[in-house]
C-alpha cells in the first residue's frame, strides 16, 4: 500500500500528550500570525504544507481557524483537495514549496507551519524562504520546531537531536528510525540557521525579517521567521 507523503511524520498517537501539546502550540502560533501580520478580511493568503492527515485535531489548523476561507489558497504535496469541500471558497493546489507554481507577488501573505525542516539541506531551506518571499506582497510567516528544545517533536525523543547532525542521524538509524535519519526528511533548525536561510535567500532587501519564538514551559519550542514588507 502506498504511503501518503506526510504519513511517516505522524509517530505519536492522536490522543497522546505530545499531540495535545503540539495542538496547543499551534494555536499560539496561529495567534502570533494574526498579531504579527494583522491580515485584513480581503487579504489573500497562501498556506504552504497542507496535509491529507485528518486524525490529529490540529492538522491543517490554519484552514480550520482562519475565518476568511475564501481568501486561502492551500498548497502541499499531499492530496488535500478535501479541504475545498470542507471549507467552501478555499482553493487547493498541489505544489512543492521549493518551486511554487505562482507568479511573483501573487498573495498578500504567505503562511507555512513546520514544513521548512522537511525540505532538505540548508540551500533547500533558503530556497523555500526565497519562494515564500517571492510570491508575497506584504509579508510571510514560517514556523519550525526549535532544535534546542529538549524534546524533538517528530520522534518524541529527548536530547538526542542536540548531538552533532551526523551523530544524531546515526542514532536514528541504529534505533530503527531510518526515515528521520535522512536530511531530506528532517533537518532541524536553530535561530541562527533560520536567519541564515533568510539572508541566503536575499529576502531582507524586500522585507524586514526577524526570528521570533513561542515557548512551552518557559523554553522556546517553536521558531517563527516573520517577514514584513518595507514601506
Amino acid at each position: 500500500m502506498a504511503i501518503r507523503p506526510n504519513e511517516q511524520y505522524n509517530v505519536a498517537s492522536a490522543d497522546s500528550l505530545a499531540v495535545k501539546l503540539a495542538g496547543y502550540q499551534r494555536r499560539n502560533m496561529f495567534e502570533r500570525f494574526l498579531d504579527e501580520l494583522a491580515p485584513g478580511e480581503a487579504d489573500t493568503i497562501l498556506d504552504i504544507g497542507v496535509t491529507s492527515e485528518q486524525s490529529y485535531p490540529s492538522s491543517n489548523y490554519f484552514e480550520k481557524w482562519y475565518p476568511h476561507k475564501a481568501c486561502i489558497t492551500a498548497a502541499g504535496l499531499d492530496d488535500a483537495s478535501f479541504l475545498e469541500t470542507e471549507f467552501p471558497g478555499l482553493k487547493f493546489v498541489n505544489a512543492n514549496a521549493l518551486d511554487l507554481p505562482f507568479d511573483d507577488k501573487s498573495f498578500d501573505y504567505v503562511h507555512s507551519s513546520a514544513v521548512i525542516e522537511h525540505v532538505g539541506d540548508a540551500s533547500s531551506q533558503a530556497r523555500m524562504v526565497s519562494e515564500c518571499a517571492r510570491v508575497a506582497r506584504k509579508g510571510f510567516f514560517v514556523t519550525t520546531p526549535n532544535r534546542w528544545f529538549p524534546v524533538e517533536f517528530h520522534t518524541v525523543v529527548p536530547l538526542v537531536h542536540w548531538l552533532p547532525p551526523r551523530t544524531f542521524r546515526a542514532v536514528m538509524r541504529a534505533t530503527g528510525r531510518e526515515f528521520f535519519a535522512q536530511e531530506s526528511n528532517l533537518n532541524l533548525m536553530s535561530r541562527s540557521s533560520l536567519m541564515a536561510a533568510a539572508r541566503h535567500a536575499n529576502v531582507t532587501r524586500q522585507f524586514d525579517v526577524a526570528v521570533k519564538s513561542v515557548s512551552l514551559l518557559g523554553w522556546p519550542s517553536n521558531l517563527l521567521l516573520v517577514g514584513k514588507g518595507k514601506s
